[in-house]
């Protein structure tokens, strides 16, 4: 399979998204954290970079979300930004970034537009319309995200699958239908049952990206670090690895420390020498 080089392409918009969607084509969403992570994705030509709050799982050592800062996402976005990717770059409203105040939320999603990305993620459904509707307004466009929401860990009692009870299945179809009504741009679908999520795919016109909602969405996400196995451990039911980073870096890493014990590294192809000139200078030298 081919893809487009990321050099050779346009900066990926919302209406590009929008006439991909209406055209039938499939959108594609990973996560970047920092500037290696984002060339990566890029060069790979996903169509959207999410800085995404799960940077608190995958890279800072928490057991979930809910620690992450707006500092610490303001200092991944700034470092995925700096790359100038060409997919379009979503960033994640953390815990508390828009909980407590329709001013709070504009100033915290608004200094992410100006730190670089071109939208905002929240999740949460018909009780984060107004902060919804505010940031609209101030002409910031929203991604929504239903199901299984990490920020509501907690209540939800872990990260189970949502919808599968036949009101929480009803509020959730109702929930999307509002978030489209209230002018999102899209929505994350995550661990709700692939026929529920094939349910709302169909009765909204908006994208739907699917993470653990089955195959019928609009388009799909996964963390980078699952995609590529990264992480040690098993990975969760919805992640197929593509490579199995983890083994393959530990590998190459244990295969340098060895060298370096058994005096392997560096030799002369990683060493620098002396001008000829300025040999004689070690001979004639004493202390």
């Amino acid at each position: 399979m081919s893809h487009q080089p990321a050099e050779s392409r346009a900066r990926i918009t919302l209406p590009q998204l929008h006439t991909w969607h209406h055209a039938g084509r499939k959108l594609v969403m990973t996560t970047a954290y920092d500037a290696v992570t984002a060339r990566i994705a890029d060069a790979a030509g996903v169509d959207i970079v999410l800085v995404g709050d799960s940077v608190g799982n995958v890279c800072l050592g928490f057991e979930n979300t809910l620690p992450v800062s707006m500092a610490m996402m303001n200092h991944h976005l700034e470092a995925v930004a700096r790359t100038q990717p060409t997919a379009m770059l979503v960033a994640d409203m953390p815990y508390l970034s828009f909980h407590l105040s329709v001013e709070d939320t504009l100033r915290n999603a608004g200094g992410f537009l100006q730190r670089g990305a071109q939208a905002v993620k929240l999740e949460g459904g018909a009780k984060r319309l107004p902060m919804i509707h505010a940031l609209l307004d101030a002409e910031i466009p929203v991604m929504g995200h239903l199901g299984l929401t990490p920020q509501s860990v907690n209540p939800m009692g872990g990260f189970k699958v949502q919808g599968k009870q036949k009101g929480d299945a009803l509020r959730l179809l109702e929930d999307a239908q509002k978030l489209q009504e209230a002018g999102c741009f899209s929505m994350v679908l995550e661990g709700i049952p692939a026929d529920l999520a094939a349910k709302v795919t169909e009765t909204v016109e908006i994208p739907t990206i699917g993470i653990g909602a089955g195959p019928h969405c609009s388009g799909q996400v996964l963390v980078f670090h699952d995609v590529l196995g990264l992480l040690p451990g098993t990975s969760p039911k919805f992640v197929r690895r593509y490579a199995e980073g983890f083994q393959d870096l530990r590998d190459a890493l244990a295969a340098w420390a060895e060298d370096v014990r058994e005096g392997g590294f560096p030799d002369g192809r990683e060493s620098y020498t002396l001008p000829e000139a300025v040999r004689p200078v070690l001979t004639q030298w004493h202390p």
